[in-house]
């Protein structure tokens, strides 16, 4: 616990303490306009806390929010988790299979739904409170005085993984961890900072950092959609952003936008899903000049690795960095001993980030946290001799080709050199004789002038094994992303199988 937040025992104390620091601070910017001050936050989460209370809603009770990313989401949140409530989020993005499991296993007291902007609703025997019904309810009038804290390892928030290993799962999280992880931010967070948020609020990314922004004042504007470079550059001016995040290929096509010069505010970037080749990272220092850095976190524990803005353009492309504040990081392998220095294993990770446990899943549970405490990953990684940590993939994307274990990562990382490669994901493909094969999917850097298999395979056995060169090659315009917009590896796996 930072010195800002001692004394501090729960999300209503942080509304309030931020709403007489901060009051006119903007907290929330949507696109088309709409904004909330933190004083407007901190009054409006009360009045709903207090209408959800006189409806029925008390401590431990889930409320399922299937809403888009925007100020109700941020209301919402913020009163069900004053109450002693549980808040979880559902992207918008899934789909009705996913949306029945997830509100299967959180049994949700509530649900604030969308019926435009949200998942779809299954028919589902529950209490369902639309969004249109919200601005009736802020002005409910809200009790006086400091509410009663809840037992801060009480749950606050659940979180859903992807779904990209089997069936979501609900990592949990208590008050302890959202101020663990404002203590961890780092370069990623500084008093008065304004954030262009991307990722849907139902992502690690918000919900897991209320505290943080809360503590600092910092202002999320949502990004619009779709993306374009100059609607990012026209944003980041207008909105004086301090922080940004982007794929690799967004903080390319901004490179090119003229308006992209003019961004005084900007004091760092972020690479998010995919790595930033070197020359990327030194252009971006050179013409918008600001460091991009990467971040290594998980829906289990949202904070967990990071480059800093001094590290080289190497550092940056080819690890994750090393453990953020109040975080352990190691390398072991099955039996949970610890690997030397430069060998591949298991990552697991420990520190106050790091969730409880899976909703209502003892079993999962068990097999994700051992009893001293570590998250057992399932990426596989090595430090490199200066304590950086470089990913080398999760186990079930290995192949084996004629006997060689080949991580992809390394592989994807290597061919995102190339100078006519934009982005890569490489998976194996069952063959007789020899196993599997590396098939190779490309995103070109000009679609005119496509690479070939044969400049591609020459280009990895220069720099790596000749074994882990691919066999394959499949060009694509894009490569498929997951609801929480991570590669999304099966879906290429059964193109090679349809």
């Amino acid at each position: 616990m930072t010195e800002r937040t001692a004394g501090v025992d729960s999300v209503d104390d942080l509304l309030r303490a931020a709403a007489a620091k901060h009051g006119d601070r903007e907290a929330y910017v949507e696109p088309g306009g709409a904004r909330l001050t933190f004083a407007e936050w901190d009054a409006r989460s009360d009045a709903l806390a207090a209408a959800l209370a006189a409806r029925g809603l008390s401590a431990g009770d889930v409320v399922a929010l299937m809403l888009p990313s925007s100020v109700d989401y941020a209301i919402c949140y913020a009163a069900v988790a004053r109450l002693g409530a549980v808040a979880t989020g559902l992207n918008t993005r899934l789909g009705p299979r996913e949306v029945s499991a997830i509100l299967d296993r959180a049994s949700p007291a509530l649900i604030v739904h969308d019926p435009r902007g949200g998942p779809p609703l299954p028919r589902v025997d529950l209490p369902v409170l639309t969004r249109g019904e919200l601005a009736g309810l802020y002005s409910w009038p809200a009790p006086t005085g400091r509410r009663l804290p809840p037992d801060p390892s009480a749950p606050i928030v659940i979180i859903w993984t992807s779904g990209t290993t089997g069936t979501p799962k609900g990592a949990w999280f208590d008050m302890r961890n959202l101020l663990a992880s404002a203590a961890s931010s780092g370069v990623m967070s500084a008093p008065g900072d304004r954030r262009l948020v991307a990722t849907p609020f139902a992502h690690a990314g918000y919900m897991a950092k209320l505290a943080d922004q809360l503590v600092r004042g910092i202002t999320l504007v949502i990004s619009p959609v779709p993306w374009s470079a100059a609607a990012m550059a026209r944003i980041m001016r207008d909105e004086r952003i301090t922080v940004a995040g982007g794929v690799p290929t967004q903080w390319s096509k901004l490179l090119d936008e003229p308006g992209a010069a003019r961004l005084p505010d900007l004091r760092v970037g972020i690479a998010a899903t995919a790595p930033a080749p070197p020359d990327l990272v030194e252009a971006v220092a050179d013409r918008l000049g600001v460091p991009l850095v990467v971040r290594y976190a998980m829906t289990e524990s949202p904070t967990i690795c990071g480059t800093e803005p001094a590290d080289p353009p190497e550092v940056q492309f080819r690890t994750v960095g090393r453990p953020q504040l109040g975080m352990e990081v190691a390398v072991t392998d099955g039996e949970g001993r610890p690997v030397p220095a430069g060998e591949v294993g298991w990552i697991r990770v420990r520190g106050g980030c790091v969730m409880r446990g899976y909703w209502r899943d003892p079993e999962r549970t068990a097999e994700a946290l051992t009893d001293d405490g570590w998250l057992r990953s399932g990426d596989l990684g090595r430090f490199d001799a200066a304590g950086n940590l470089i990913l080398v993939g999760r186990a079930g994307d290995l192949y084996i080709r004629g006997g060689y274990n080949v991580h992809p990562v390394e592989v994807e990382n290597t061919l995102a050199e190339h100078p006519g490669v934009r982005r890569a994901a490489v998976v194996g493909r069952p063959t007789p004789v020899i196993g599997e094969i590396g098939v190779a999917y490309v995103v070109p850097a000009d679609p005119a002038a496509p690479p070939t298999l044969a400049e591609l395979r020459a280009w990895t056995k220069d720099r790596l094994a000749d074994y882990k060169a691919p066999d394959e090659l499949v060009l694509v315009d894009e490569l498929p992303v997951t609801a929480m917009l991570k590669l999304d590896r099966e879906a290429l796996r059964a193109r090679l199988s349809g």
